[in-house]
């Protein structure tokens, strides 16, 4: 009798199929700051910018994500982190394995990070390559932000 209820108990649970579980898992919310910003400021730490891997100096990383997020037209850049709504610091992670930018979201009154996207930068033998990867991946940043913003029901209520 204990192994009919065993093998009926599997085959309940084996009926619940994943996406059934998966719909009734809880989604943390995303942090209201970032859902009603508008103004954003970046900041400039220039973090691990090597100039032996790409062209360009320390500033580059700053001026081309500065770009991307403003070609995004999701926030309106700030001059001062003061009047801003959040403050977004990009930097560069090296790493023997894998190469990343790290997108911090910070809260400009407390400097707590809200959120934190990282995207893999791929490392390759020619100058040219190298570069055009990294603008890539600061377009992802980009592209990050934007989407976390514009997830369904990311809409504060």
């Amino acid at each position: 009798m204990l192994k009919v209820r065993f093998a009926l108990a599997f085959l309940g649970l084996a009926m619940i199929s994943p996406a059934t579980l998966q719909a009734q898992a809880p989604v943390a919310p995303i942090p209201s700051q970032i859902l009603t910003a508008k103004k954003v400021f970046i900041s400039n730490t220039g973090g691990g910018f090597d100039a032996r891997v790409w062209s360009g100096g320390p500033d580059r990383i700053y001026n081309e994500f500065y770009a991307a997020v403003k070609s995004a037209g999701i926030f309106e850049i700030v001059p001062a982190p003061g009047v801003a709504d959040l403050v977004l610091d990009v930097n560069v992670i090296a790493n023997p394995v894998v190469w990343q930018f790290k997108m911090d979201i910070l809260d400009p009154k407390t400097r707590i990070v809200l959120w934190t996207k990282y995207e893999p930068l791929k490392i390759t033998v020619t100058q040219k390559t190298r570069d055009k990867n990294f603008d890539d991946t600061i377009d992802k940043l980009a592209g990050d932000l934007k989407a976390l913003i514009a997830q369904p029901g990311a809409a504060v209520k």
